[in-house]
């Protein structure tokens, strides 16, 4: 069997997909997706919204020390328990365009393989062709009966 023949039906098995779409979304598209969300998204959200911060909303739950600032990070530095759901949005964001591309990413690894082994199928149901040697053998065979 070929090298490349064996590494592509390795790399068309469901765990190797599985563990590589992980493995890539994890880790490169986790940085993107954040930053798409947080520096572009969100931003053009905010602003139609009045020049709205996501991720500074937040509701107090507790009493707030006098001299505080009313800001998400002076609250937490103050201990103050908050409730951070701008920061919830965001990651929610987040997470519905992650999940979006992992579907895409899935999808378009079924469809290979769908045709894959479409053609494999297609390639067994054809009957091979005969050998020539043996098309001869019956041609001489066949000769010989008619003489």
């Amino acid at each position: 069997m070929s090298l490349l023949k064996e590494f592509k039906e390795f790399a068309v098995k469901g765990n190797v997909i599985d563990l590589a779409v992980a493995v890539i979304v994890g880790g490169a598209f986790s940085g993107i997706v954040k930053s798409l969300v947080s520096d572009v998204i969100m931003p053009i959200v905010g602003s139609i919204f009045g020049n709205l911060d996501f991720s500074a909303l937040y509701i107090a739950l507790g009493k707030i020390p006098e001299g505080t600032p009313e800001t998400l990070d002076a609250l937490r530095k103050a201990g103050v328990p908050v409730l951070a759901y701008g920061s919830f949005v965001s990651v929610l964001i987040n997470f519905i365009i992650l999940a979006f591309i992992i579907f895409m990413m899935v999808r378009q690894v079924t469809k290979l393989t769908q045709a894959f082994e479409k053609k494999k199928e297609e390639e067994a149901a054809a009957p091979a062709p005969t050998p020539e040697d043996i098309v001869l053998l019956r041609e001489i065979r066949d000769a010989l009966k008619k003489n």
